[in-house]
């Protein structure tokens, strides 16, 4: 597990265990206010602590067909 990796799981354990402990002392109108963070950190985070690959993402286009106006020459 990658350095950025270990940050993200722990960012993710502070905040949720944050906003749990909010919502247990009674501050239900917290939960609401922290609930779209919470969903954008484990949107984020579940592709970084499941990523296999070693190398950077591709910058090519998405369809995988490569530069068409080369295929076409």
């Amino acid at each position: 597990m990658s350095s950025s990796q270990v940050w993200t799981a722990a960012a993710l354990v502070v905040v949720l265990a944050w906003s749990t402990a909010m919502v247990v002392m009674g501050h239900a109108a917290a939960l609401a206010g922290v609930l779209p963070s919470v969903g954008l950190l484990v949107q984020q985070a579940a592709p970084a602590l499941t990523r296999r690959g070693t190398g950077p993402p591709s910058s090519g286009p998405a369809t995988g067909q490569g530069n068409q106006e080369a295929t076409l020459r």
